[in-house]
């Protein structure tokens, strides 16, 4: 299973696929996997700006957890960004991961500057699709989480620049 490609397929709270990607699978200690994929086109992102084609992505997924954490890094391979899904528990199958994108996002910059994004697409989404109460919470409850762990620098987000995984 290791090295081996997996499709990542982010999903609508109704389950329809929002983005999908391909990655590689490095490591796997579940519930922690690490995939590494690169942007295979030039991505222009409206928080992030210009993506450029060869951008490496580490992503760390938690098959128990209400997020995930992409770090990338420029193709000169210098670390550019953190960004962060809060998202409902991924799923794990044949060749595929799967996860159900709750809308709001952190963006971590390299001097630690934090934005929260997309609180608005949360709210309207979470109208739209019906989110449970209990949904609703999980979401603001990981977004604190996600926060205190910027700040106190835990596992990604330390306080040297990391490392491309498993290169």
């Amino acid at each position: 299973m290791l090295n081996q490609e997996f499709t990542i397929n982010s999903r609508r709270y109704d389950l329809s696929i929002r983005r999908s990607w391909k990655c590689r699978l490095i490591e796997k200690n579940e519930p922690a996997l690490v995939f590494v994929g690169e942007f295979e086109d030039e991505v222009e992102h409206s928080d992030l700006g210009v993506i450029q084609k060869g951008t490496i992505s580490n992503e760390y997924y938690w098959l128990d957890r209400w997020y995930n954490i992409f770090v990338f890094f420029n193709p000169d391979k210098t670390f550019r960004n953190f960004y962060c899904n809060i998202n409902m528990p991924p799923t794990l199958g044949e060749g595929m991961l799967g996860y159900v994108d709750l809308d709001i996002d952190v963006l971590v910059w390299p001097d630690f500057r934090i934005e929260v994004l997309d609180m608005d697409e949360f709210e309207s989404n979470a109208a739209a699709y019906s989110y449970p109460a209990e949904i609703r919470e999980k979401a603001l409850a990981t977004l604190t989480e996600l926060q205190k762990m910027i700040a106190a620098c835990e596992f990604p987000f330390l306080s040297e620049p990391p490392a491309i995984a498993g290169g």
